[in-house]
């Protein structure tokens, strides 16, 4: 009797435990690939969702489309939530958000809204990722979901292959998951940088270059590409890019007056100091590099080296110094200098918080650079076809 007994048990058991009843069909769902953010009228949020169209009609040996991998859904409300839920009336399936790849918030949005209220949302709720990629975008960002992708699925997957391939062989952007720009904005700076994404002149492109410069959660400024590159170097962000500059005594007006070096390893390191009241940062970078392309150099002994590494440094250093000055400008420390000094002195910082905007733009920074050319590539260190002595 017992062995039967544990048998019945066994088998109502396995009644109880077998079915779906939390089942959920695939028919059910949208997976959002990527989402948009802008003003609406009357002052709503107009939410544009980009969501991944899994079959397309085509018949035999054709092809399906990039574009029509991709279906973009408007909606708007009062808050985003609201613009969400307001989905399956256009769409007929619940948004899912577990495959999202990028979030796109308009420029004029960011500038009069609190970025940490718009994103608060995806930060909330369980399905969003942390690691999605925020952008701000020229103009009204729902127009770039409407942008074909060249070669991935859809425009929001594109996005994010831009922005993280971008930031890491070119530098003249970042990339920066949700997670670490909630923790950039609560930081005692209060400041962050958002990669920045705009349309070419014919609008039909977009690129992502640039760096948007966040401060209290609101759009500051917008850093060109070369200011982009220096404060990554500043930062200790940069990982791979090229280095032009001038050949030495060349005119302004060559065509042909820039040699480039290619940029292996870059290591900086920023230390402040406080005293009286004032605030001096000394900067010290330390770069190795490989000769990219050579116009009017000549390289033939440890000296001209030492000579051009000390134009490359010259040249970065000048950058630097103008992207410093473009910070101080628009009083944003988003190089974290009072993160620094708040993890050194927390009562330190509580003085210096109240005022902390008009001792960071009056600050003195003092930029050392030492460049070393590791190689000179496939080739000698002279120009390419031209005769050496």
């Amino acid at each position: 009797m017992r062995p039967l007994f544990s048998i019945a048990a066994a088998l109502l058991l396995l009644l109880l435990t077998a079915g779906c009843w939390d089942n959920h069909e695939l028919d059910e769902y949208g997976y959002v690939q990527a989402v948009a953010i802008d003003h609406g009228e009357d002052g709503l949020l107009q939410l544009t969702t980009l969501f991944y169209n899994p079959s397309s009609k085509m018949g035999m040996g054709e092809e399906v489309k990039a574009a029509q991998k991709g279906i973009n859904i408007s909606t708007s409300g009062k808050t985003l939530f609201e613009a969400i839920r307001d989905v399956p009336m256009k769409f007929g399936r619940k948004a899912k958000w577990d495959h999202m790849r990028v979030i796109l918030i308009g420029e004029q949005l960011a500038r009069s809204q609190n970025i940490r209220e718009i994103l608060d949302y995806f930060s909330r709720d369980h399905e969003p990722r942390g690691t999605v990629l925020p952008l701000i975008a020229e103009g009204r960002a729902g127009d770039y979901l409407k942008i074909p992708p060249y070669i991935e699925q859809t425009v929001g997957q594109q996005y994010k292959k831009m922005e993280t391939n971008g930031s890491l062989y070119s530098a003249k952007t970042t990339s920066i998951p949700l997670y670490e720009l909630a923790i950039h904005l609560k930081s005692p700076s209060r400041a962050s940088d958002i990669p920045f994404i705009h349309k070419s002149d014919s609008g039909r492109t977009a690129t992502i270059s640039k760096i948007a410069m966040v401060k209290d959660s609101k759009l500051v400024t917008v850093l060109e590409e070369k200011d982009s590159e220096a404060y990554l170097m500043l930062t200790d962000r940069y990982k791979s890019g090229i280095v032009e500059f001038p050949c030495l005594g060349a005119a302004k007006a060559e065509i042909n007056d820039k040699e480039s070096v290619e940029v292996i390893s870059l290591v900086s390191t920023i230390v402040p100091h406080i005293e009286d009241d004032e605030v001096t940062v000394d900067i010290d970078v330390r770069i190795k590099a490989m000769i990219g392309e050579l116009r009017c150099s000549h390289l033939k002994s440890a000296a001209d080296t030492r000579k051009f590494e000390s134009r490359i440094a010259e040249r970065v250093e000048e950058r630097m110094a103008h992207a410093l000055s473009q910070l101080q400008r628009n009083q944003v420390d988003v190089i974290g200098i009072g993160n620094r000094l708040y993890r050194k002195s927390p009562k330190l910082w509580k003085r210096l918080e109240p005022s902390w905007d008009e001792l960071f733009a009056r600050s003195r920074f003092r930029i050392k650079v030492q460049v070393e050319v590791i190689s000179t590539g496939m080739n000698v260190g002279t120009p390419f076809g031209q005769k050496e002595d």
